[in-house]
């Protein structure tokens, strides 16, 4: 659609402008009748899409691509015609009739001449449509298709949200049409003329109930073409926002942890530089290898942007990389022990992306706001659950909230995405736990290479601790 200037479009100041913003103020209290909530999305009665859906329904409606909606004065052009070339064939077969003159055709032209206004005033024009095919058959003029602006009358008056006027016109046409063909017909043309038989009667009700019941099939089904239509765009705008929140959680989480470890590491460099240059050049190195690392991880979580339908270059982090998450927690100065209980599994590629990020950003937590030197990470594999837990001796140094951020909030938006939860909180002694439980399906066995139940990073020595510590605390925030 074309934008004039001021990002105004060009006829929003025109006919149909009021009325376009009244409909829209209509469809955001939740009155409008018809889908979209503009006049330009007012349902067409001869298709199951919107009046711009297509060429031939532009066409009919008389509204040109991108401009302010006319009229729909050829859809009345192509019902005069048919009204009026029918009626005068039919009159050579029914000589009894009041022969068509000038009267009868302004009757005939009449109908069609109201249905430019049906788009705007659905209720009057389908009541004046009916009025003008009674004022039709009772002049006594040949039966044909002069119905046939009533009939469009009657459609877009239902599509428009009037049903009750709709079908009070369409009774009201028939209790008259009875009326005159059974009481009031010995005064009105043509003369002699002998009253209609039930059975032509009961044939005009079956027509009309058989049109209407056409007509609210098409209704309904337009209805749910455009209920299905907001529930796919729902559902896309879910996806879209799910995968927004899931790639902004990736990137903190990359980007949190490495950051992390660099800054500390720049610290030290700092501080060793003048005196230490050999143990400087060691930090230095740590800060090269992590930002190298960082940078791969977002490369990754990018190029799922760019090409979402493509398969990843790089398998996505697991569990098995927690001990290499214990050498990087130690080029920052805090020595993880790492331990295992239960037989290991192999764990769908979702689960086993959150139990690594939930780990990761518990140690990068640990190493940017607690005092403390060294770190427990216990892995138990339960039946049917997951169960990770977190912890360090403290204390908090007080240089940021470790509760608060986006942190905790992305662990345990991950933990829910696949039914499972996270606490984390203050231990009574000072220290720090974060436990994750996440489901796991029965049907996941323990791998072959199921050893020992303890494994520990060999570059991060610290004093053995039971597994059953790293499972107790206290306190949960």
């Amino acid at each position: 659609m074309s934008q004039g200037e001021g990002g105004q479009r060009p006829d929003a100041n025109g006919p149909f402008g009021d009325r376009e913003r009244r409909d829209r103020e209509r469809r955001d209290r939740g009155d409008c009748p018809w889908p979209g909530g503009t006049l330009r999305d007012r349902p067409s009665p001869f298709g199951r899409g919107p009046l711009r859906d297509g060429p031939l329904r532009r066409w009919w409606s008389g509204a040109d691509g991108g401009s302010a909606p006319r009229l729909p004065w050829r859809a009345a052009l192509v019902v005069a015609f048919v009204q009026v070339v029918g009626s005068t064939e039919a009159q050579g077969h029914q000589t009894e009739r009041v022969h068509l003159n000038a009267p009868g055709y302004v009757l005939l032209l009449l109908g069609p001449a109201l249905l430019p206004f049906r788009l705007r005033r659905p209720t009057a024009v389908v009541y004046a449509t009916a009025a003008v095919t009674l004022g039709y058959l009772a002049a006594g003029y040949p039966y044909g298709p002069f119905f046939l602006s009533f009939a469009v009358a009657f459609g877009s008056a239902v599509y428009a949200g009037r049903r009750r006027h709709a079908w009070a016109a369409a009774v009201g046409l028939y209790g008259c049409h009875l009326l005159l063909s059974h009481w009031l017909y010995r005064w009105l043309p043509p003369s002699g003329d002998a009253g209609a038989g039930w059975v032509s009667e009961s044939a005009f009700a079956a027509w009309l109930l058989a049109f209407g019941a056409a007509v609210e099939l098409g209704r309904v089904r337009r209805e749910q073409f455009a209920r299905n239509r907001r529930e796919r765009a729902e559902a896309e705008r879910r996806r879209a926002d799910e995968e927004r929140l899931r790639i902004a959680r990736e990137l903190h989480d990359v980007v949190a942890h490495s950051l992390s470890v660099i800054s500390v590491q720049a610290g030290v460099g700092l501080a060793l530089i003048d005196e230490h240059p050999e143990q400087a050049r060691t930090a230095l190195t740590t800060i090269r290898a992590t930002s190298k690392e960082a940078l791969g991880e977002v490369r990754q979580v990018l190029d799922s942007l760019r090409s979402p339908g493509s398969a990843p270059k790089a398998p996505a982090p697991g569990l098995d990389r927690v001990p290499e998450l214990a050498r990087q927690a130690a080029a920052a100065g805090l020595d993880v022990r790492v331990t295992t209980e239960g037989g290991p599994r192999r764990l769908a590629p979702g689960a086993d992306l959150a139990a690594f990020r939930i780990v990761q950003e518990a140690l990068t937590n640990i190493v940017r706001h607690s005092g403390a030197r060294s770190a427990r990470v216990h892995v138990d594999y339960r039946a049917g659950a997951l169960r990770l837990s977190v912890d360090d001796d403290g204390p908090a140094t007080g240089d940021g909230d470790s509760g608060g951020g986006n942190g905790l909030i992305g662990m345990r938006e991950r933990a829910a995405a696949l039914g499972g939860t996270v606490e984390a909180g203050p231990r009574g002694d000072g220290g720090f736990r974060v436990v994750a439980t996440l489901p796991l399906p029965d049907a996941d066995a323990p791998t072959a290479e199921t050893s020992a139940p303890e494994t520990s990073a060999p570059e991060t020595p610290a004093p053995e601790t039971p597994a059953a510590e790293t499972s107790s605390g206290e306190g949960e925030r």
